[in-house]
């Protein structure tokens, strides 16, 4: 099974932060993943204001989301996200076609 990774970022360092996003595609690409949305609008229907930044990736399985998310690879990219934003990160699995 699919599963889709998603991605809510409050950035407090966009310069910083734009380091760590210009190298993410190419590292997502690499390791199976494709993005599914990233710097969309956002309509919040229901539930507390919130205004962080939504990414949604698709990954072919748990298993490759977690190697991408574990590999030193990552861990190398990472650094330039951390001190420019807080980010809560869900790992869904996909049960339907």
């Amino acid at each position: 099974m699919g599963a889709f990774m998603f991605i809510q970022a409050d950035i407090s360092n966009p310069q910083q932060f734009m380091e760590y996003g210009k190298r993410m595609p190419e590292l997502i690409t690499k390791f199976g993943g494709r993005y599914r949305c990233i710097r969309a609008a956002v309509d919040q229907l229901e539930g507390k204001p919130d205004n962080r930044k939504i990414v949604v990736s698709e990954w072919p399985s748990m298993d490759a989301a977690r190697e991408f998310w574990n590999s030193p690879e990552y861990a190398g990219v990472r650094k330039f996200r951390e001190g420019a934003a807080e980010v809560d990160v869900y790992l869904v699995e996909i049960t339907g076609d």
